[in-house]
């Protein structure tokens, strides 16, 4: 490839990865509140967790039923880009049958996780987003529930995981045949290890260094496509799963980090833990199938591209994802 293809294929890269960075830089998590029942008759601790978007606090409120009243006034904190609201409520006649609403969902872009924990053990969890910013709260939870919810939170965290998702691309892009079945067995394996550990205690790591290590496999992955391009030697096109696997140790504790700003409900912490492993599991395999087809499509009708187009996927991804590490890094 010429000097001038190469800086034209630089030029669209870091177009590309602007426009990318521009709509997904900004991560927004979602809102939590929790109600954990006391050993007084109908009191219950709350906790309500608001996102931040820089120094702002977004505009939800807890609406709890009409029939609770506050013992204690709210405390307000805030860590992690996050104002957490404490407080106790006492609801006589329970919870049961009546409605909690989030104040402003509707008009955001986020969605709010409220749990709510009985002296019994029971758990009960329910996803509310903005088409959906009021739920009722069952007087007899199932754990089917509970699986629904975090199957639902799975799939959504991985296909809304924007940095996971390109490095799968990534991937693919220098992976074909039998190797890539490998490929994506082993960093099925590898982020199912890691994620199980981290969620259960085993293994405990600050979030700032893996998110950046995160970034940093698919500048890895991104700079072995174009060396793969250029007919030179690469580890990730002879042995793509060895990369998979040991990349994939690191997603995993990026994926347990979702699940616990989620929250895990005591008592069903298995159930949670699977259904939102199959959960990622689903998406995961999602994706994986629409860019399998698309290619396909594209083989398919034998559309023709000039050379320096097959640089432009690994100079755009690895120009977004060397901005993540900049970024990342500079929140240690």
């Amino acid at each position: 490839m010429g000097s001038g293809e190469m800086k034209r294929a630089l030029f669209l890269g870091g177009l590309l990865a602007a426009v990318v960075s521009s709509a997904w830089s900004h991560e927004v998590r979602p809102g939590y509140l929790e109600l954990r029942q006391t050993v007084a008759p109908d009191t219950y601790d709350a906790l309500w967790k608001v996102p931040g978007k820089g120094n702002l606090r977004l505009a939800l409120s807890a609406e709890l039923p009409t029939t609770c009243a506050n013992v204690t006034e709210p405390s307000r904190s805030m860590a992690n880009k996050a104002y957490t609201d404490r407080w106790t409520v006492h609801c006589p006649g329970g919870l049961g049958g009546r409605a909690i609403h989030i104040g402003g969902l509707s008009a955001s872009v986020v969605d709010v996780l409220v749990r709510i924990e009985w002296t019994n053990g029971t758990t009960w969890v329910q996803r509310l987003t903005p088409q959906q910013p009021t739920t009722v709260v069952p007087t007899t939870p199932s754990a089917w529930h509970t699986a629904g919810v975090y199957l639902k939170l799975g799939v959504e965290h991985i296909l809304t995981g924007v940095d996971h998702l390109l490095f799968v691309l990534a991937l693919l892009l220098i992976t074909q045949g039998w190797k890539l079945v490998k490929t994506i067995s082993a960093f099925t394996l590898s982020h199912s290890l890691t994620l199980t550990a981290a969620t259960l205690g085993f293994v405990n790591v600050p979030q700032p260094p893996v998110e950046a290590v995160i970034a940093l496999s698919i500048v890895f992955v991104a700079a072995e496509i174009v060396h793969k391009n250029q007919g030179r030697s690469s580890l990730t096109a002879r042995a793509p799963w060895v990369v998979a696997f040991g990349f994939g140790l690191m997603h995993g504790l990026g994926f347990a980090d979702g699940l616990r700003e989620a929250g895990l409900p005591v008592g069903r912490i298995p159930t949670a833990l699977l259904f939102f492993s199959i959960g990622v599991e689903t998406g995961h395999l999602l994706f994986v199938g629409l860019v399998l087809s698309l290619i396909g499509f594209v083989r398919k009708f034998r559309i023709s591209f000039p050379r320096w187009v097959g640089f432009l996927p690994p100079y755009a991804i690895g120009t977004l994802a060397m901005f993540w590490v900049i970024q990342r890094v500079a929140t240690f």
